[in-house]
């Protein structure tokens, strides 16, 4: 299913992603290169919760960019079927090739700003990354690795600890949201 077809499906958790889902749909609409970085002001990105089989750990990645402990994901680069870009990058991050899909469709909606910022000697002005998160489930005993030109560290965080590893303040609330949503998941 393509993204837009997933965001229209999307039953929003809160009023946040009842906000940014009805802001996605309507940029969507008005721009035609919202799946690029030629769109500088906004554009898709796709995410991933991914938890052990206990649903008592997430997997993390210490982001080089960011400095901090955080969800793995990235740029739709032209690609709309968001889901596979999602389990892409997760496996590109974490070196995981075994993650199994647990939500149908998109897990979690948001809106993200994100400052300007170095990435490979190019200058990146501020811009809003319109993300969709997917929830995965993986053996947290399947070895790791790190992709060097992104992160510096792959490690299973407690559910509990999640907000305090994040340095990112922006995160907290997304990273809260998508924890509570996991008590409701089968």
């Amino acid at each position: 299913m393509n993204f837009k077809a997933q965001i229209e499906k999307y039953i929003p958790y809160n009023e946040q992603e009842e906000a940014d889902k009805d802001m996605m749909l309507k940029c969507i609409e008005g721009y035609d290169d919202v799946l690029t970085r030629e769109n500088k002001l906004f554009h898709f990105t796709a995410s991933n919760w991914i938890v052990n089989q206990e649903r008592t750990k997430v997997l993390m990645i210490y982001h080089n960019i960011y400095q901090s402990w955080a969800w793995t994901g990235g740029h739709a680069d032209g690609e709309n079927d968001l889901e596979s870009v999602a389990k892409r990058e997760a496996e590109e991050e974490t070196g995981l090739n075994n993650l199994k899909l647990l939500s149908n469709g998109i897990y979690g909606l948001q809106i993200l700003g994100v400052d300007s910022h170095i990435k490979r000697g190019k200058y990146v002005p501020t811009h809003m990354h319109f993300d969709c998160c997917y929830l995965w489930e993986a053996d947290e005993h399947d070895l790791t690795r790190i992709k060097e030109d992104e992160n510096s560290g792959v490690k299973w965080v407690p559910i509990d600890e999640v907000l305090t590893v994040t340095n990112e303040k922006m995160m907290k609330p997304v990273y809260q949201k998508l924890n509570e949503k996991l008590k409701n998941v089968k």
